[in-house]
């Protein structure tokens, strides 16, 4: 088993193009895994606001006043913040400019471009309790160093002011949770259906078919709408509905494939061994199809990432402020007849590189193992 996997991998390894879709979907896995680590805006999913920097271009820069919250700040331990993110104890005010002045921080608040008003912050609002008795010149020393920063928005700001790049961090890690769970939920239902129809035939084939048929006739979507109406609207719903309406597929290639194997002579020594039905499919009838799942899989998962997209593009997938790459299209395609189009196209570009990048992997275990539907 070992070998043969090992021989599949090296087979792989010669196809440039199954050699980049595995670079991609590895470095999207490892982007979603660190999305709060490395987001530059890494409150929970990446929703800080600021509205005066609604809508900028990409590799915009401002600079920025740390202005401390009011009351005490709940944190979470590390671990938590790494998976949830991280509550912000600052609200962030865009300036143009700042100078001290009587013990105030005066400053040039940025309101658009060519506007801006004058705001003057009293220097013991803006220190934390152990820094007011310091002398004057270290209280503004203090604000220099801790409370001013310059942001750059590498990928710009969306409507809301909020970081593309950090939306679009925390939103490759909804779009690859979607996948999996997808395929995990509809793996599962089509091995068990498609492999129990398969082996036993007769009535039970015929009643599993009969399901199979009626859900094949209704579009995904339009099944998708009926399971979310049903279960409800929400960010493992959305999960659950996509799941629920993948299985059809692998259930009828699995079914396909066990017809076939279980008229193998192994199977019939198997069965004169006295062995039972469920050791003889799930120890010697499905590790031998382990290259169609790994295709269908594939496909499944690329194939969950759009439903996924359409669905919140229309409404009915995650809900805000959780971030979706679905989500960020929807909420700025009336952008695209403007200057500012890459609101809407850095997203898609993302799910078309994702989804693509899983169609070259499929394509190429389909060549490698040599599947045939």
């Amino acid at each position: 088993m070992q070998s043969n996997q090992k021989n599949i991998l090296q087979k792989l390894l010669k196809r440039p193009s199954a050699v980049i879709a595995l670079l991609v979907i590895a470095l999207t896995c490892l982007v979603s895994i660190l999305a709060y680590v490395i987001a530059p805006d890494s409150t929970p999913s990446a929703n800080r606001m600021i509205i005066e920097l609604g809508a900028k271009q990409p590799g915009f820069k401002k600079q920025l006043l740390c202005i401390p919250k009011n009351g005490p700040q709940q944190h979470d331990s590390k671990i938590t913040e790494w998976f949830t993110g991280a509550q912000s104890s600052y609200l962030l005010s865009p300036i143009n400019n700042y100078h001290f002045a009587n013990g105030n921080l005066v400053t040039e608040h940025y309101i658009d471009d060519g506007l801006q008003d004058t705001l003057t912050y009293p220097l013991s609002a803006l220190l934390p309790p152990t820094h007011l008795t310091d002398p004057l010149p270290a209280q503004q020393a203090y604000v220099k160093e801790h409370l001013i920063t310059t942001r750059t928005f590498w990928l710009g700001t969306d409507r809301y002011g909020r970081d593309i790049l950090s939306r679009l961090l925390v939103g490759s890690r909804v779009t690859l949770a979607v996948g999996m769970v997808a395929v995990l939920l509809s793996l599962t239902i089509g091995i068990i259906l498609g492999s129990i129809a398969g082996y036993f035939g007769g009535l039970v084939d015929k009643l599993v078919m009969w399901v199979i048929n009626i859900l094949y006739a209704i579009p995904t979507l339009l099944l998708v709408f009926a399971i979310t109406l049903t279960i409800g609207k929400g960010f493992w719903e959305i999960f659950i509905a996509i799941g629920l309406s993948m299985w059809v597929g692998a259930a009828r290639l699995i079914r396909g494939q066990v017809l076939v194997l279980r008229e193998m002579e192994y199977i019939t020594a198997a069965r004169g061994l006295g062995l039972g039905h469920m050791r003889i499919i799930f120890r010697h009838i499905l590790p031998n199809i382990a290259g169609p799942l790994m295709v269908i899989a594939a496909s499944n998962f690329a194939s969950a990432i759009l439903v996924e997209a359409g669905l919140s593009f229309l409404g009915f997938g995650v809900q805000p402020p959780h971030p979706s790459l679905g989500l960020m299209i929807k909420e700025h395609y009336n952008f695209l007849l403007t200057d500012r189009p890459l609101l809407a196209i850095i997203p898609g570009i993302a799910i078309m590189l994702l989804v693509y990048a899983f169609n070259i992997l499929g394509n190429a275990l389909r060549d490698v193992l040599d599947v045939r539907e």
